[in-house]
């Protein structure tokens, strides 16, 4: 995260990271977590990132909570290339970044989510679902 979106380690040391197959899941620290390590756990925390290829793909919920923080590969878009974006269509634009997930930001610092920049465009990771027309009603 700090390579990346400079999005600084420290902010994680009250975290434990648990891995589970290509996924990997937060948890907030706390002295009852070796009471629980005897039970049968499926899921807890929240989950953080996933193996997408040779990519270490964020989660969008991680991104919303933790992506204010981030210094780099962030996005600035306008709701009319936001708009775009949930039809499916790419943005063309010119960035200084390696190819690779980024923050998308609307209008500033409104934290959104991810979108991949492949180098000369740039396409959604959006949950499309999350992104209906009531979520943008208090922007």
């Amino acid at each position: 995260m700090e390579d990346r979106f400079g999005i600084p380690e420290h902010l994680f040391n009250d975290y434990l990271l648990l891995k589970q197959e290509k996924a990997w899941w937060l948890l907030k620290k706390s002295r009852n977590i070796s009471d629980a390590a005897t039970l049968k756990v499926s899921l807890t925390g929240l989950r953080a990132f996933s193996q997408v290829g040779r990519f270490i793909k964020p989660s969008t919920r991680f991104i919303q909570l933790f992506g204010k923080e981030a210094k780099r590969a962030r996005v600035e878009i306008s709701t009319e290339e936001l708009s775009l974006l949930l039809k499916g269509q790419a943005l063309s634009k010119a960035l200084d970044m390696e190819k690779g997930y980024v923050i998308l930001c609307l209008e500033r610092d409104f934290v959104l989510g991810l979108g991949f920049w492949d180098g000369h465009e740039l396409r959604s990771q959006l949950p499309k679902k999350l992104f209906t027309q009531s979520y943008f009603h208090d922007l």
